[in-house]
């Protein structure tokens, strides 16, 4: 291994729009409605629930639009087993929804009531001052997947039509309009043949497409090259790896660390957060633009569990979840220019809308949702779906407390480019200015683009009682993906070893492996979590129900 070095954007196959973004005739059986949610999560959900709200009010008023088909589609088998996040959640947008409901009543476990702060050495730990944009007092920790098949439950009671175990591929388009999406087919075997359970893809065709698929979503990224939407700054992800413990002794406090088990030119932190009397929701976020192609989120996590802090905690305690997932860190730079197309409006994580100097994103892509629904309530009342008229829902967004939010901390993620001590300078005085200082935008590259090196990485055996294998994680992730599937990940042709070795480390379910001189893709083992997506092999889809079933993450 001669050269050491790594670029991921010169191995990576690139987006293939063409087979993403398709025209031409629909299917004749195909499913009509007036308006397609894809995405069953926060912002998908919440966009349903407002918009059937506003139909049924305006119904009960006597002058309304009569039925209106809404529909939601999940690749997830059931609601939820797709989604994960720490999670702190500001009730804001759950208020609105529910004004009838009262905050001890949302799917939430507890108010938090204190923030807790430490800059961690390998063996030892002091707490710093709460940083302002990571206050959580009043806000309350959370299961996302139990948030969203509560949200669920109640959309379906207000007549929404959610389809779960539906995944789409396909954009439809007539011309420049969207008209629809097209699902991906379900019992193919691993060349791609028909098996005796097979299952054709389903056009669903609507006057209006919501597209709140998360973070990389296909159709989004495939949508904005289609139309040449670009973004001042690139988009940049980091990677999360998360495990739920039940534990003897309930936590207290919610708990964010910085530094160790990273090193000082890498962005990110932990964080242990409480769920309930006998749950404990611990996590590691790193940018994905650290240079150390040895570099591996979850082997780090593992070893953050020997430390004094955690491991106080947890002793005696067992992991019964492990999840992963990335997260669009790019912030207000890094927002498209538009939001909107002829018949479609981009929501959530699908465009960026996470603050991470303050750790939030569930509450954003709500507001999307809702923000959105406006929009569509009215573009059905005048029957127009348009750019004109959907570009009002950019109007929204904009001039909202979510890019506003965003604005004001638009340069904190940057500063952190150039490593950890300047950062927390440059940090320190954006949040005393405002977000004024440094007067300007802070360039970042796309994580693709960073070039790696590739070290030594140091044996990690796990014990199988506090630390795990990436085998054994995937296990409690609940990933029932048949063996005999499609691979949906799509690997350049010129896998070198250096390459192969920098995707073992990067990917933490396992799926890359270097045996016998060639790159070994164990793609059952995939969670989803779009870490290949950005520094890798494409994601595409796959069959409906496939990928984790997370229960509580």
């Amino acid at each position: 291994m001669a050269d050491r070095r790594v670029k991921p954007s010169e191995i990576q196959p690139s987006l293939p729009v063409d087979d993403i973004v398709v025209s031409g005739p629909v299917d004749p059986e195909s499913i009509e409605m007036d308006v397609l949610f894809v995405g069953g999560g926060p912002a998908g959900l919440a966009g349903a629930i407002e918009l059937a709200r506003l139909v049924q009010q305006d119904n009960e008023s006597g002058n309304g639009l009569g039925e209106v088909a809404i529909a939601v589609l999940e690749k997830s088998e059931t609601l939820g087993e797709h989604c994960l996040s720490g999670a702190i959640i500001n009730p804001v947008v759950f208020q609105h929804l529910f004004p009838d409901i009262t905050d001890e009543d949302f799917p939430f476990f507890q108010v938090v009531e204190n923030d807790k702060v430490y800059f961690l050495t390998e063996r030892g730990s002091f707490r710093i001052p709460t940083p302002p944009t990571m206050h959580n007092k009043g806000y309350y920790s959370a299961s996302l997947s139990e948030v969203v098949r509560w949200l669920g439950e109640k959309a379906e009671q207000l007549g929404v039509n959610v389809f779960p175990g539906f995944p789409a591929e396909r954009l439809l388009v007539n011309g420049d309009q969207v008209i629809g999406v097209r699902t991906v087919a379900s019992g193919l075997d691993r060349n791609g043949s028909e098996t005796a359970n097979y299952m054709p893809p389903t056009d669903i065709v609507a006057k209006i497409t919501a597209l709140a698929e998360g973070t990389r979503g296909a159709l989004s990224q495939a949508f904005l090259e289609w139309q040449k939407i670009g973004s001042p700054n690139p988009q940049i992800f980091a990677l999360g790896v998360k495990e739920l413990w039940e534990v003897k002794e309930p936590l207290r406090s919610v708990v964010h660390t910085m530094g160790w088990p990273l090193s000082q030119d890498v962005f990110g932190g932990s964080f242990m957060y409480p769920q309930g009397e006998n749950l404990v929701s611990l996590g590691l976020v790193v940018g994905l633009d650290y240079r150390d192609a040895s570099l591996d989120v979850h082997e780090l996590l593992q070893r953050m569990k020997g430390h004094p802090l955690f491991e106080k905690q947890l002793t005696g305690g067992e992991v019964v979840e492990w999840g992963a997932k990335t997260i669009p860190e790019g912030g207000y730079y890094s927002l498209p220019t538009r939001f909107h197309g002829d018949g479609v409006l981009l929501l959530g994580d699908a465009i960026g809308l996470v603050n991470v100097p303050a750790l939030k994103g569930i509450h954003y892509a709500m507001q999307s949702g809702v923000f959105a629904a406006r929009v569509i309530f009215e573009s059905l009342k005048q029957c127009d779906y348009s750019t004109r008229q959907l570009g009002r829902y950019d109007d929204l967004l904009r001039g909202s407390y979510v890019i506003r939010d965003l604005r004001k901390t638009r340069n904190m993620r940057l500063a952190f480019k150039d490593g950890f001590a300047i950062g927390a300078v440059k940090a320190g005085l954006m949040t005393v200015t405002g977000g004024a200082f440094p007067g300007s935008r802070i360039f970042m590259e796309r994580d693709a683009d960073i070039v790696r090196k590739l070290g030594h990485s140091g044996e990690f055996a796990p014990d199988g009682e506090m630390t795990f294998s990436k085998v054994d994680s995937v296990f409690k992730s609940g990933n029932v993906t048949r063996d005999t599937i499609p691979s949906h990940l799509t690997v350049g042709s010129e896998v070198t070893e250096e390459v192969a070795r920098f995707y073992e480390r990067m990917c933490p379910a396992g799926v890359y492996e270097w045996v016998d001189g060639e790159l070994r893709v164990n793609a059952p083992n995939c969670v989803d979590c779009k870490a290949t997506d950005i520094l890798g092999p494409r994601w595409s889809p796959r069959e409906g129900g496939s990928g984790p079933k997370y229960k509580r993450m």
